[in-house]
């Protein structure tokens, strides 16, 4: 294992399974070197500290974030049908970046999320009984998408679209991990144009008929009197909130239930806080999937200056990936970081949301959207096993990983 080579990171395996890589450089170097001009951070306490200097460490990555083959002709001529991409939230620094983020708060805020928690809790036991009448289910396709995707759509406007939600979210989340072939690359490319002419027609539509939904409130917001949003501001920052709202918790879901099927100890003790209504331990069980789990496994920087991280020298100009996967299991914050533990103390404390200003904004949604998920199952079913004959696998993505299937079988409780 020790020998692993540092470029190794890249290869497909690695990227879909990529915890023996972090065993063996997280001791040798904090900071591993990629190649000429990148370079990738393990260690939680170097990742905190990259994501709170943002004058060095830049989130201004939108070419990365366009796809490998951005500058492809092919994909060039598709993508000039629609609109430019902007930096808004994810892709931008404060001052920018502080205007954009004050529009979506309050849209995200406890409050907001604590008001759509009956809807929330309806829609999980629609799930749940649906999956129950079969007795067995794809737990991805049958609960974990589903879910996300319908309370994500509800609040941006595209509730009638659920399936065209994932759709264009899976573009996006392809051209992200940066590892397709041109033949995505271009089907993507046609989805995110669909995507955004989709949108501007619900655009339009606000603008003509004010309706409650998040959408409108881009449409008509302005921050301390400023110029309202340009379309393609507002289709940069449904996109991100479309693809964050869906994809990392579904990601999350499922790799939580699977940790709580390797761990029939840890299971027990899930069953039997939702079956005592224990929000609290509830509540450290989805912290401790997020650490395990880490559905954002890495976020990119665009280094602004000469720096310096855990004693490597870092030239202006470099990319840095944080890795927060490898920061969630870093031994020097967690003892035993492999290890499952739902009564963990300090699980909170992981960074699967980022830290900082560029914290998930959707990062309270997800959080009650997993604990609704996790009490209903466990007091409704019982009995979860990984179908026979499956073995659990993840896509390589350069900054996402999640289980793209979980066949699994369960009983009604009594």
């Amino acid at each position: 294992m020790n020998d692993i080579a540092a470029s190794s990171f890249f290869d497909p395996q690695v990227i879909a399974d990529p915890f023996d890589y972090y065993r063996a450089w997280m001791p040798k170097s904090p900071v591993v070197q990629l190649s000429e001009g990148m370079f990738l951070v393990l260690s939680y306490d170097l990742c905190s500290q990259a994501t709170g200097d943002v004058e060095t460490f830049s989130n201004n990555f939108q070419g990365t974030l366009s796809g490998a083959m951005a500058e492809d002709s092919d994909v060039a001529a598709i993508l000039a049908e629609g609109w430019p991409q902007v930096d808004t939230l994810l892709t931008a620094d404060p001052p920018t970046h502080t205007r954009f983020r004050k529009l979506v708060n309050l849209a995200f805020s406890m409050k907001r999320v604590a008001a759509i928690e009956e809807d929330m809790r309806g829609v999980v036991v629609d799930l749940i009984e649906k999956m129950a009448a079969k007795g067995d289910a794809d737990f991805v396709r049958d609960f974990g998408i589903p879910l996300p995707v319908a309370m994500i759509a509800s609040q941006i406007g595209m509730e009638g679209d659920l399936d065209r939600v994932k759709h264009w979210s899976d573009a996006f989340v392809d051209r992200l991990g940066r590892m397709i072939p041109k033949e995505r690359e271009l089907e993507c490319a046609r989805e995110v144009v669909e995507f955004q002419h989709y949108v501007k027609a619900k655009i339009d539509e606000r603008r003509a008929n004010r309706t409650d939904d998040l959408l409108s409130d881009l449409v008509y917001a302005e921050v301390d009197g400023e110029r309202p949003l340009e379309d393609a501001e507002i289709l940069s920052i449904m996109q991100q909130l479309m693809v964050a709202g869906n994809e990392t918790t579904t990601s999350a879901l499922a790799g939580g239930l699977l940790q709580l099927i390797k761990s029939p100890d840890q299971m027990a003790k899930a069953v039997a806080a939702a079956d005592e209504g224990n929000e609290r331990a509830i509540i450290n069980l989805v912290e401790e999937v997020l650490r395990t789990e880490s559905p954002t496994a890495g976020m990119w920087r665009m280094v602004l200056k000469d720096a310096e991280l855990g004693g490597v020298q870092i030239p202006k100009g470099a990319m840095v990936q944080l890795r927060y996967a490898a920061a969630n299991r870093d031994p020097a914050k967690y003892p035993d970081p492999d290890r499952f533990d739902i009564e963990r103390a300090n699980a909170r404390s992981h960074l699967a949301f980022g830290k900082g200003i560029h914290m998930c904004v959707g990062n309270m949604l997800s959080r009650k959207e997993m604990a609704v998920a996790y009490s209903e199952l466990l007091t409704r079913l019982t009995d979860f096993r990984v179908a026979e004959g499956h073995t659990p696998s993840w896509p390589p993505n350069m900054l996402l990983r999640g289980l793209t299937t979980l066949p699994i079988s369960f009983r009604r409780r009594a």
